[in-house]
């Protein structure tokens, strides 16, 4: 059932919800990608019994009602205002589904301590000094170089022509790309190390060993961001699941139904 959410600053945002009744489910989902690339993961949550919520984020998907270039949005909105919207649409404790940003900004979220457990999915600490080497040669030219002047050309980041889902704000991908060059990343940058400490709930973190954008020390590097979480990291290989690629985005493809949806859905039954 689509359903619209109201931020705390009066902005509209799509949703989605999906069974009834059940321990609720908030998805969060990946920088720039629609809740839409999740309906198929959330309505096999709800056949689980759960009630799963997700969500756009200003800008993308059926939040966005303008040109990208008009909307004056930072990354940092995208939590405080937006997630903060989808959380507060449950009264009770929370489980989460976060993808890539969706689960580096728990610690930003209204009481953590309703955080009764949390799913991450190729989520990291974005700080370019993470990757392997190989991986730095295009990190930090996209952090120090490629996000921020591209953007600045524009008005917007062409997200959609560049594979990083839709096209982004530009106070979005700027803050993005400063939050990369910084060692501790959003929360040194933005200086919420407290807000972080609240987090204290079991939290999973999927590692895909083919995934570019999360390699696994970037996903522990998260870790650490989240001190008094019980956190616990589960590295994923693709021969592990007799498949060629999983990559950043291939979890929550259906095919993945009947192994990590389903182990997805069993640890958070447990919680």
């Amino acid at each position: 059932m689509e359903i619209t959410l109201t931020a705390a600053d009066g902005y509209q945002l799509g949703a989605a919800v999906f069974g009834s009744g059940g321990r609720p489910v908030l998805i969060m989902p990946a920088t720039g990608v629609p809740q839409s690339y999740y309906a198929k993961f959330a309505a096999y949550l709800a056949e689980r019994g759960f009630t799963a919520l997700s969500f756009d984020y200003r800008g993308i998907g059926r939040s966005r009602f303008t040109d990208v270039r008009k909307l004056a949005a930072r990354m940092r909105d995208w939590a405080l205002l937006d997630a903060a919207a989808a959380f507060r649409f449950f009264s009770s404790d929370i489980l989460i589904v976060g993808h890539s940003f969706g689960g580096q900004a728990l610690g930003l979220l209204p009481e953590p301590e309703r955080i009764a457990a949390a799913l991450v999915v190729g989520s990291q600490s974005g700080y370019w000094r993470h990757w392997p080497a190989l991986g730095r040669v295009w990190m930090w030219p996209a952090a120090h170089l490629g996000l921020p002047a591209v953007t600045k050309l524009l008005g917007y980041f062409p997200g959609s022509r560049l594979g990083f889902g839709e096209d982004l704000p530009a106070g979005v991908a700027t803050e993005w790309a400063s939050w990369c060059r910084h060692p501790r990343y959003l929360v040194g940058a933005l200086g919420v190390d407290a807000a972080y400490a609240r987090v204290r709930s079991p939290l999973r973190a999927y590692a895909i060993s083919d995934d570019p954008f999360a390699p696994l020390g970037a996903v522990r590097a998260l870790g650490a961001l989240y001190p008094n979480s019980r956190w616990e990291t589960r590295t994923v290989a693709p021969r592990e699941l007799g498949v060629k690629s999983i990559g950043h985005f291939g979890f929550f493809r259906e095919r993945f139904r009947d192994s990590l949806w389903r182990e997805t859905a069993d640890w958070l039954e447990r919680q």
